[in-house]
C-alpha cells in the first residue's frame, strides 16, 4: 500500500459472520454452504444492493460492507435479520443459520478496492459482542440514524472491545416484536434495557468524590466506601450490589436513574469524603433511582480515629431509611469491626487498591501490604484472608512455581483468616480460594466459602469463590448456578471474565463444550489480556472440536505468556481429577501448545 493511492473518507462500516459457523459445517458441510448461499443470493446481496451498501469483501461465513450512510446501513441490517428470522422459523433449530452484525461510523482507509483503519476494526468488534441474530451499532452510528429510523435501541453502555483502547457506548437493536419486513423513517425510540429489580430492597453504593485535593487519598476514600458497602451487606433484607460494579462509575458524572436501570437497584447512594490531618468529613445521601427523589442525606464529621464508628452510623441509617422494618438485630450485623488499629488498617486499604490492578505484579505488592497490616494487628483475619488470596492470584498469573515458599505460607495465611476471622465473611471468603489452590484441600475451601455466603450472601466475591471451589469438587450444576448469582450481584463487574471463565470451566467438565466456547469468548472480549481467561478459551476451542480457532487463540496465548507449557499445567491452578487433567493435556496439545 503507497502513500500516493490512499484514499480517506468517512463510511458507515457493516460487518457480519454467521454464528456458531464451525458447529454448523461440523453438523452438515454441504447442506450449511447451500443455505448460506441461498440466504446472500436471495435475501442478503440484494437488501445490501437495495439500500446502497457495497460488499467490500466476503470471508467464507462473513462479509464487510460499506454504507455512504448510517441510516442505510441500520436499515439494511434490520431487514437482513427480519428475513433470515422468517425463514429461520420452518428450519430446525440446530441447522439455523444466524448473522451477527456490528455498525460503525468512522474515518477508514481506502485502497485497491478493499478499507482499512480503525472504523472497520471497530464495526468489527462490535459484531463479535452482538448476539445471534441481532445488530450492535456504536454510539458514533447511533447518533446519525436516532431521529431518522423508527427502530427500538437498548443501551448497552460502554464495551470493552478487544484491541481497543478505550470502553465505547454502544446500542442494540431491538429487534422482537417488530413484524414489518422494511424499516420506516420516523424517530429513534431509545430504551435502555433495565435488569429486574429483587423482591427486596436494593442498593448500589457509587465511589464517594475525594474532596482532600490529594490524589494520594483516593485510596482511603475507596476503602472507606467499601467498608460500608461491605457493612449493608451484611444485612439480610438488602440486595447490595458489588463494590466493582458500582466502582465502574467512578471519575464519571452518572444519572441516577440511569444508574438503577442498568444495576437493577431501586436506590443509589452518593457521597463524599473530605480528609484534613486527623479529621475526616463524610457526607452521603440516598436516591430513589427511579424518580430522582432524595430519600436521606446526612453528614458525619469526626476525629479519624472514630472512623469505624463513622462508618457504623452511615451503614445504619441507609439501612433504616431504606426499609423502617428492619430488625435491630439485622443492623447490628452492620457493626462488625476489622480492626481498631488505623494504621493496620492504612496497610489494609493500600492493598486493596493494588489488588484492585488485577495484575500478577500487582498481586505481588498488594501480599506485602497485608502481611504488614497482620504484623501491626495480629488478630486481623480479613488481611490475613486478603495476603493469602493475593498469593493464589501470583499463582494463577504464573509468579509462582508448585514449591514456591509463598504457596505453603498463603495456606498458612488462610487458615489464620479462618482463625481470627470465623465470623467476618471477608477473611473467610478471600481465606477459601487459597485453600482449595494452594493447599489442593478444596472440601475444606468448601466449608469455608458456605459459611462466608451464608454470613453475607449479597457478595458477588464468595459466590464466584463458591462456583470456583465446587468445580474443583466436581460439582459443576452448583458451580454455574453460583457463577451466575456472582454475575447477577455485580453485572458490570472488573472481573466479570473471571466469573466467565469459572462459568466456561463448568462447562467443560459437563462436556458442554459449544455452550462452553460461547462464554469464553465473552470473557476474552471482558479482558483480553488476562492469561488464564485465554486458557479457558483455548481448552474451550480444543475440547469442541474447534481445532483452527484454538491454533489461533494458542497463538495468542503464547504471545502473553511465552512460558506456557503442557508440562507447567499444575502450576496454574487448583485440584483436578486426573482424567479431566488427561482430557484438557490432550485438547493443549491438539491446538499447539508446547509440552
Amino acid at each position: 500500500m503507497t502513500s500516493e493511492r490512499l484514499e480517506r473518507r468517512l463510511a458507515a462500516v457493516l460487518a457480519a459472520d454467521v454464528a456458531g459457523y464451525s458447529r454448523l459445517m461440523g453438523i452438515d458441510e454441504e447442506g450449511t454452504l447451500a443455505r448460506l448461499k441461498a440466504f446472500r443470493k436471495t435475501l442478503v446481496d440484494p437488501t445490501i444492493a437495495a439500500h446502497r451498501g457495497r460488499i467490500v469483501k466476503t470471508t467464507g461465513d462473513g462479509m464487510l460492507v460499506e454504507f455512504a450512510s448510517a441510516v442505510d446501513a441500520v436499515r439494511s441490517a434490520v431487514e437482513v435479520q427480519r428475513g433470515v428470522a422468517e425463514q429461520n422459523a420452518t428450519v430446525a433449530k440446530d441447522q439455523r443459520i444466524e448473522f451477527r452484525i456490528g455498525i460503525h461510523v468512522g474515518d477508514i482507509i481506502f485502497d485497491e478496492n478493499d478499507i482499512f483503519g480503525e472504523g472497520v476494526n471497530i464495526a468489527a468488534r462490535l459484531e463479535g459482542i452482538a448476539e445471534p441474530g441481532g445488530v450492535c451499532v456504536s454510539n458514533d452510528a447511533y447518533r446519525q440514524v436516532r431521529g431518522k429510523v423508527e427502530i427500538v435501541f437498548d443501551d448497552m453502555g460502554p464495551q470493552l472491545l478487544k484491541n481497543i483502547a478505550e470502553p465505547m457506548q454502544s446500542w442494540r437493536v431491538r429487534l422482537s416484536g417488530q413484524t414489518s419486513s422494511a424499516v420506516k423513517s420516523g424517530s429513534v425510540v431509545s430504551h435502555p434495557q433495565p435488569l429486574s429489580l429483587p423482591d427486596k430492597p436494593s442498593i448500589a453504593v457509587l465511589p464517594f468524590q475525594n474532596m482532600s485535593g490529594d490524589p494520594e487519598q483516593d485510596y482511603f476514600v475507596d476503602g472507606l466506601v467499601e467498608d460500608i458497602t461491605t457493612s449493608l451487606c451484611c444485612i439480610r433484607s438488602l440486595f447490595v450490589i458489588a463494590r466493582n460494579s458500582a466502582f465502574s462509575y467512578k471519575g464519571q458524572a452518572v444519572d441516577v436513574r440511569q444508574v438503577g436501570r442498568e444495576l437493577g437497584v431501586r436506590y443509589v447512594m452518593e457521597g463524599s469524603v473530605r480528609r484534613v490531618g486527623d479529621r475526616v468529613r463524610i457526607t452521603g445521601q440516598l436516591v430513589e433511582a427511579t424518580t430522582g427523589i432524595h430519600v436521606w442525606g446526612d453528614r458525619f464529621d469526626e476525629a479519624l480515629d472514630g472512623v469505624f464508628q463513622l462508618q457504623d452510623r452511615v451503614a445504619e441509617r441507609v439501612a433504616g431509611a431504606i426499609e423502617p422494618t428492619l430488625q435491630r438485630v439485622e443492623i447490628e450485623r452492620a457493626r462488625w469491626k476489622a480492626t481498631e488499629d488505623l494504621a493496620a488498617y492504612d496497610y489494609y486499604l493500600r492493598g486493596l487498591a493494588r489488588l484492585h490492578e488485577g495484575s500478577g505484579e500487582a498481586a505481588r505488592a498488594a501480599y506485602s501490604l497485608f502481611v504488614k497490616a497482620t504484623e501491626l494487628d495480629p488478630a486481623y483475619g480479613a488481611a490475613y484472608g486478603l495476603a493469602a488470596f493475593s498469593a493464589g492470584r501470583m499463582k494463577s498469573s504464573g509468579l509462582l512455581g508448585v514449591s514456591a515458599p509463598e504457596i505453603a505460607e498463603g495456606v498458612r495465611l488462610a487458615w489464620l483468616a479462618t482463625q481470627y476471622g470465623r465470623d467476618d465473611p471477608t477473611a473467610l471468603c478471600y481465606a477459601a480460594l487459597p485453600l482449595s489452590v494452594l493447599g489442593l484441600n478444596p472440601k475444606a475451601g468448601a466449608g469455608v466459602i458456605d459459611r462466608a455466603c451464608a454470613l453475607n450472601p449479597n457478595s458477588a466475591m464468595a459466590w464466584y469463590v463458591s462456583g470456583a471451589t465446587r468445580n474443583f469438587l466436581g460439582e459443576t450444576a452448583s458451580a454455574i448456578a453460583n457463577f451466575e448469582r456472582a454475575i447477577r450481584l455485580s453485572p458490570v463487574d472488573p472481573l466479570l471474565h473471571q466469573f466467565l471463565g469459572g462459568m466456561a470451566f463448568a462447562l467443560n467438565l459437563e462436556g458442554r463444550h459449544e455452550e462452553a466456547v460461547a462464554v469464553a469468548e465473552r470473557a476474552v472480549i471482558e479482558q483480553p489480556n488476562h492469561v488464564a481467561t485465554r486458557r479457558h478459551l483455548v481448552a474451550s476451542y480444543a475440547l469442541a472440536g474447534r481445532l483452527d480457532q484454538a491454533r489461533q487463540s494458542i497463538e495468542a496465548l503464547l504471545r502473553m505468556a511465552p512460558d506456557t507449557r503442557i508440562s507447567r499445567m499444575a502450576e496454574w491452578g487448583g485440584p483436578l481429577t486426573p482424567s479431566y487433567i488427561g482430557r484438557l493435556a490432550e485438547a493443549y496439545r491438539l491446538a499447539g501448545m508446547p509440552e
